[in-house]
């Protein structure tokens, strides 16, 4: 069913755009309105670049969980802001690896309420679970995602294209320091966020129109800012880059290198972090 085939009785507000339902629809997928279709396509004219971030964001997200359920071995993921389900979501990339893999998705849009089933569909041997919460308030969200997740064990915590909609990037700094606090040595921080590049007008005068809608905006950070939400922990290689290319692969499936590289995205970047276990005393 598609977003526009009713909306009654959802709480769900038609007449004010939302991000996950605009990516929604710039992925391809069925689950917005006429506002969010008027957004995407406005934002789209002035900064058509948008498209891409949005596929090659999908891409990273594949390539970072293959990772962390592959070599890192990671068995379980809070992956927070999650947006709206579309193909190839984070348990269904951790269970095709490690089919015991537990995955918490968080969200407070009610749209993606309504399609929590959707997110809910897991391998036999695995969990998944949707919590409705706002991540501006990590603490409760610690205790119900602790239903399904032992943070006494490592997990990997996800923030895709999310931490730009709190406007201080003081409070992003401590919902990640809530968050990574409560988890074990040898978890994992895996962000991605677009950034304000020197000559790149487009993207902030796009995001400053979506912004007037009503919409809760999109905030464009220096790189530093964005680097500096891994205070403290251990970048994997690559370390913090274009999202193309941290490790790109062929269509094949096989990571390349080199001159085959895709073309970078300036104005999105990402990374892949691991809490280091405390020094002894």
């Amino acid at each position: 069913m598609s977003a526009d085939d009713g909306d009654q009785g959802t709480g769900i507000d038609t007449t004010i755009p939302h991000s996950a339902r605009i990516f929604n629809y710039w992925l391809g997928g069925k689950d917005h309105y006429p506002v969010d279709r008027e957004a995407g396509d406005a934002w789209v004219a002035v900064d058509p670049t948008i498209l891409r971030i949005a596929r090659e964001q999908r891409a990273f997200l594949k390539r970072t969980v293959r990772y962390l359920a592959g070599e890192a071995g990671i068995r379980q993921f809070l992956d927070v802001g999650t947006g709206l389900p579309t193909a190839e979501n984070t348990h269904e990339v951790a269970q095709h690896v490690a089919p015991d893999a537990r995955i918490v998705y968080v969200d407070n849009d009610p749209l993606i309420l309504a399609h929590a089933r959707a997110l809910m569909t897991s391998t036999e041997e695995g969990t998944t679970r949707y919590i409705h919460a706002d991540m501006r308030d990590p603490a409760p969200m610690l205790v119900e995602a602790g239903e399904v997740l032992d943070f006494d064990e490592p997990v990997a915590i996800l923030f895709m294209g999310v931490l730009g909609h709190l406007a201080k990037v003081e409070d992003a700094r401590r919902v990640i320091r809530t968050l990574m606090g409560a988890a074990a040595p040898g978890s994992y921080l895996l962000l991605c966020d677009s950034i304000v590049v020197e000559g790149d007008e487009a993207s902030l005068e796009a995001a400053e129109e979506y912004g007037s809608t009503g919409a809760v905006p999109y905030n464009y950070r220096p790189r530093d800012e964005v680097a500096s939400f891994f205070d403290g922990l251990e970048l994997v290689d690559p370390g913090l880059v274009s999202i193309s290319l941290w490790r790109p692969e062929h269509p094949s499936g096989v990571t390349r290198i080199g001159r085959s590289d895709p073309e970078p995205l300036e104005q999105t970047i990402g990374g892949l972090a691991r809490k280091p276990a405390v020094a002894p005393e």
